[in-house]
């Protein structure tokens, strides 16, 4: 990985907060209301937002439209909701800015180029239109790590292989396959990942999985961990097959690198917020993820 990025600052109470929506169209605004009103509580200052009922197709509205949410300047760029479009942007070239890029699904492709441009303030956590259902504690955890405020440990089932500490990326798995050969890949040389997923069936994950073992990029990882993997069981078909907990495990078991299992992080409510291109150790003997000063 690249040298350490220049930490984003801290909100601060006054801050302002612009709503961006760079995938699918968001034809309700009840839920983003709500998230708004979110923000707010913690202080912040969200900007008038024109995306609700921005249509263009199944988009947030044209390339042009999307892409100019991304150019407003705000500390905080929170994403209105996930689905598709994101990495049609980068098409073009981007003007990142300095502040924070909030969002997770879709939003990993611009999540992981923005980071690969070399700017921090990258997190994967709730959007807009999930954050009024989220738990209280993964509410406060977004919260205390966009106003710089230590957050606990993740735990979830250990995989073995020790312990390691590396730059942390997190990503939708089918968003980030779609990023490999790209020039948006951040360098994942001795990385932490941690994927998740929603609606794949177990041969799908497979397939995508040994893509990146067939690009070598799973060989340079230091450690790897999945989240929730929702709605990506076995089909109900009665069809023999893999679980997807075989897939998971036999798709990484030659590694030989720490793996830790069903971390709370993805579509599910209770999705916790982690910051992208920041130190992390991941213990593959206790199951746990730590963010490292």
């Amino acid at each position: 990985m690249k040298p350490r990025l220049r930490p984003a600052a801290p909100l601060q109470r006054g801050d302002a907060a612009a709503t961006v929506a760079p995938s699918s169209a968001l034809l309700s605004d009840q839920q983003l209301l709500e998230g708004l009103s979110i923000l707010r509580e913690w202080g912040l200052k969200p900007l008038e937002q024109h995306v609700a009922g921005r249509t263009w197709g199944y988009l947030a509205g044209p390339d042009r439209d999307r892409r100019n949410d991304l150019s407003q300047r705000a500390p905080l760029l929170a994403c209105a909701r996930g689905g598709w479009g994101a990495a049609r942007l980068l098409e073009q070239p981007m003007a990142w800015s300095q502040g924070w890029l909030l969002g997770f699904s879709d939003i990993t492709a611009l999540l992981w180029a923005r980071l690969a441009a070399g700017y921090d303030g990258n997190v994967h956590g709730p959007l807009l239109t999930t954050l009024a259902s989220e738990p209280q504690w993964s509410r406060e955890r977004l919260r205390c790590l966009l106003f710089g405020e230590p957050l606990p440990d993740l735990s979830g089932q250990p995989g073995g292989g020790g312990e390691t500490s590396g730059p942390l990326l997190v990503a939708n798995l089918t968003v980030a396959s779609h990023l490999l050969g790209s020039c948006w890949m951040p360098d994942l040389d001795g990385a932490i990942l941690i994927f998740e997923d929603v609606g794949e069936q177990p041969y799908r994950i497979d397939r995508m999985l040994t893509h990146w073992r067939l690009c070598g990029q799973l060989q340079k990882l230091g450690g790897i961990g999945f989240g929730q993997f929702s709605g990506c069981d076995a089909d109900e078909s009665g069809a023999e097959g893999f679980s997807l907990e075989e897939v998971l495990m036999e798709r990484t078991a030659d590694l030989q690198i720490p793996r830790v299992f069903g971390l709370p992080v993805g579509h599910v409510q209770g999705n916790a917020a982690l910051p992208l291109g920041r130190l992390a150790s991941l213990d593959g003997q206790r199951g746990q993820l730590r963010l490292l000063p």
